[in-house]
């Protein structure tokens, strides 16, 4: 048994709860920030992408340069760089940091977003593309002689890169809750990506994903990674009082219009979103600590599920779904700062020591 842990990485000092409209990039703050998550002992940092947003590889060579251990997980659109152009790119950042890089692939679950950069592929062709994205890829960093690809969406002839990453291959992600996405990741990535949902559907997810790897012939499974935003205080008490005023400010916001759901936004197209809202429908706490009206106020716009007790609450119900089989575990805040250290504190520690107890009881049992 063993888990590693994920934060996101900001290029400023806006979040959820103190949003800055079009912040530039403070390379302070993001040299403080990544520093921090390599102290506290996290392993990944994720490199998100929109539509909007700053450029991952930059963002992610930067977090590198500031770090020695964490390693980035570079989210990418297949919409928005060539297959051959990120194979070396990738490589690139990977040579640089010592094999300190994975990607994560986003097929797109908004045509709206994908839209914006002049995608208008529907689902299913974003999720062939992606297919065919990730074979490429995976052939760029592995071939020794030029190959020539003849697919529906790319086509090239002699190419070869000379570029190879560190360790022979970089770590495919995969992430979404559709059967296109449990095939392609069951099928293809090294690490399946899900947001949190109770126990029984995050299980329900993982045996899709397992029997998919299985149905591609595969003899290994993809690594399972979870993601929660955990809201942290001293006890129990203290940590819903401080959940509820988290809450209260999502819902100013979002009135404002300063979330990225406007108040009159339509209920989301893609499956892992539209999940969360149906599991919000059925009530508001799930299983330990598993807090779900962040969900609906934020039109279940990413990632947003909440976990809410003091840090032992938290540890338990992260260890909940280790042992479930989840081993990577994504938590982010809301005041990313200043939860990333107090996670890095609190729970990463009391998440490690209950790994090991686990291991220690099964020696004695075996004994």
């Amino acid at each position: 048994m063993s888990a590693e842990f994920i934060s996101v990485s900001f290029p400023n000092a806006s979040n959820d709860l103190n949003p800055i409209p079009d912040a530039p990039v403070d390379p302070h703050y993001l040299e403080r920030y990544s520093r921090a998550l390599d102290d506290y002992g996290f392993n990944y940092t994720l490199i998100p992408y929109s539509s909007s947003s700053f450029d991952p590889f930059t963002i992610g060579a930067t977090v590198l340069a500031h770090t020695k251990t964490i390693k980035i997980i570079v989210a990418l659109r297949p919409n928005t760089v060539y297959p051959t152009v990120a194979a070396k790119s990738l490589a690139t950042l990977d040579q640089l940091s010592g094999g300190r890089v994975v990607v994560h692939f986003i097929a797109g679950g908004s045509d709206d977003e994908q839209a914006r950069e002049g995608d208008f592929f529907n689902k299913e062709e974003r999720y062939e593309r992606q297919e065919e994205y990730i074979r490429i890829l995976r052939q760029a960093w592995t071939s020794k002689e030029p190959f020539d690809f003849d697919g529906k969406y790319y086509q090239f002839k002699q190419f070869r890169s000379a570029v190879r990453p560190t360790n022979g291959l970089i770590p495919i992600s995969v992430g979404g809750s559709s059967d296109a996405a449990y095939r392609i990741g069951g099928s293809l990535g090294e690490i399946f990506g899900l947001w949190g949902e109770p126990l029984a559907e995050t299980k329900q997810q993982i045996e899709r994903i397992y029997a998919e790897a299985a149905k591609a012939g595969r003899t290994d499974r993809p690594r399972i990674w979870v993601t929660f935003r955990p809201i942290v205080a001293e006890t129990d008490e203290l940590a819903w009082e401080k959940a509820h005023r988290v809450l209260d400010r999502l819902k100013d916001n979002r009135e404002k219009g300063l979330h990225r759901a406007p108040p009159s936004a339509p209920r989301p197209a893609n499956v892992g979103s539209q999940r969360l809202l149906d599991i919000a429908a059925r009530g508001d706490v799930h299983d330990r600590a598993l807090w779900y009206p962040t969900v609906t106020a934020t039109n279940a716009s990413g990632a947003t599920t909440a976990l809410v007790g003091s840090p032992r609450t938290i540890a338990d119900s992260i260890l909940d779904y280790i042992d479930l089989g989840a081993d990577l575990i994504s938590i982010r805040g809301y005041d990313n700062f200043n939860d990333a250290v107090d996670y890095g504190r609190y729970i990463l520690p009391l998440v490690r020591e209950g790994i090991r107890e686990r291991e220690e009881a099964k020696k004695k049992a075996a004994a």
